[in-house]
Parts: structure tokens; sequence; C-alpha cells
């Protein structure tokens, strides 16, 4: 059902759009979707809210980490409410290990329950992809820029992080690769999101961070970086990131790009540039579902 919370939205046309899973605990968990993934049959998705959950404090109430000091019970009890929305076991989610890397590695069934019912067994690792049924893909946030990838032609998905170290670097571009490497994907095929992130307007970053992004975007430098005086910059990672991934070839009517920013949304979203740190962790999720057991 679509959900009611309100929300601070940038430009005119609602994008995302919210919808609540009732839970067997009688409880709502929110989901944010994109109308263009949500298109892609065979194909589920969806960005965490910080409602659904039963952590308490500045963790409230759905944080996906077990490393900011959140009781792991509960964290435990949080990934296993998601894994209930998108219908398999706790076993089935695939996590990353985040450093701000281009890293991205194929996964698949074998590697279920990797980082929330098993110890994760690999580092460094901001990407994933797979073209297996049921492994459902799961990266996390709070402010940084979740990329979503779906290539319908081969039933294969991403799921990438990419703070502005990560965009700098192409992170979108280093996943699109990868994808074409492991499943034949080619660019003009995938359906792209740029998920909920920090927005222009508060994201300020100073002369050092410019300058990478200068050096990397020269030709876009006017439209992501906008000068504040004395060395500080609001940077747009959503302009980056959509120049990123047309640049290697996304068909532009194949992305969209969120309308929320975490930062404009401390209520309902975690957002680390908000509370300085204290918070805990949203969660993009993606997988292709498995019809193995189905009868009809």
């Amino acid at each position: 059902m679509q959900a009611e919370h309100i929300w601070k939205r940038k430009g005119e046309t609602p994008v995302l759009t919210e919808y609540g899973y009732e839970l067997t605990a009688g409880e709502i968990l929110p989901l944010l979707q994109f109308p263009l993934l949500s298109q892609c049959e065979g194909i589920r998705h969806g960005f965490t809210t910080r409602y659904g959950g039963v952590s308490r404090g500045e963790w409230s109430s759905l944080n996906l980490s077990f490393t900011r000091g959140d009781d792991e019970a509960a964290v435990r009890e949080n990934f296993a409410r998601v894994a209930e929305v998108f219908e398999v076991s706790p076993e089935q989610i695939v996590c990353s290990r985040q450093t701000h890397t281009t890293n991205v590695l194929r996964v698949y069934a074998a590697d279920g329950g990797a980082g929330v019912t098993r110890a994760l067994p690999w580092d460094d690792v901001d990407g994933l992809i797979t073209d297996e049924p049921g492994v459902l893909l799961g990266t996390f946030y709070a402010d940084c820029v979740p990329l979503f990838f779906v290539d319908p032609v081969h039933r294969a998905i991403g799921l990438s992080h990419s703070g502005w170290r990560g965009t700098v670097a192409r992170m979108g571009a280093v996943t699109l690769r990868a994808m074409a490497d492991a499943f034949g994907t080619q660019p003009e095929d995938v359906r792209c999101a740029i998920g909920p992130s920090i927005c222009v307007d508060c994201y300020e970053v100073s002369e050092d961070v410019a300058e990478q992004f200068r050096a990397a975007f020269s030709e876009y430098t006017d439209e992501i970086l906008h000068p504040k005086g004395g060395g500080k910059y609001q940077l747009d990672l959503w302009a980056a990131n959509r120049h990123v991934l047309l640049d290697a070839g996304v068909t532009p009517s194949h992305l969209q790009i969120t309308d929320i920013c975490t930062c404009c949304n401390p209520k309902h979203l975690f957002s680390h540039r908000y509370t300085g740190g204290r918070r805990g962790n949203l969660g993009a999720f993606l997988m292709v579902e498995d019809h193995s057991t189905d009868l009809s």
C-alpha cells in the first residue's frame, strides 16, 4: 500500500514513490521505489527509511548497521524484516563492505547471508553484481549515493555505493564495465537509478574536493560545483553521477534520479552530515526474483 509520510522533495515533479509493506508483526515497513525499476519484470528493489524496525535512540528504528553501536539483536531483527518484505530469508541477503573504493564483486547464491547471518568474507567492496535469482543485494547509506542497475536482456543486476570519492572515480561506469565483462551487458539496455542521498543544497565541500571534481569533470564543472566563497563549494553528486552514467552509454530515458535528499529529511532518513555522524544506516536492496518454486 502507498504510505503517507510527508517528504521534502527537490524539483516540481515527484519521482520516488513510498510503499508500505505490512509485516507479520503487524507493523508497516516502507520502501522508496523508482517507477522505472518497478516496471522491470521479475525485479524487486527498494530503499529503506528510518521506519519499520526495532532499534531505539539515534538508531531508531530500521538501522541496518552492526558497526555503529546499536544492539546486534535489533539489527538482526531489522534485516529479518527487510527479508520478509522481499519474501526471502536473511540467508539470501548479500552485503557490501564499503570503503569508498570502486571494487565491484560478482556474487552468487552460495554467498547468501554474507554480512547478515555470517561474517563478510571480503573487504573493500563497494559494488555488487549478480544474475542469480533469489540473491538480495544490499548496500548501505547515510548521505552517499546508491546506484541501481538492471539489465533486462541478461536478467542481471548491480548495486553500487558512490560517495564523493567513488563519484570522482566514476563508480557507475566501473559497475557497468563489470556487468559487461560478467554478463555481456550493454549500457544502452540498462535501467539505472540514482538513489536517495545528499543534495547540492546540503553538501558543502572544501577546495581539495572541488579540485578533484574539476579535474574529473572538466566539461561539467559549472553544473556540478557551485562556489560559495572562502574556498567552499556546494557539490551536486546527483548531476555528477548522471554524467558518469550517460557518458558510459546509458540511455537518458533509462535513467531516473532521486528527488529526495537524506539531509533534507532527517526525520525519515539517516543523514551523517545532519547528525554529525550519530546515526544508523539505510539500505538499498535489489534482486532478481526466483520463480523456481512457483507452481502456477
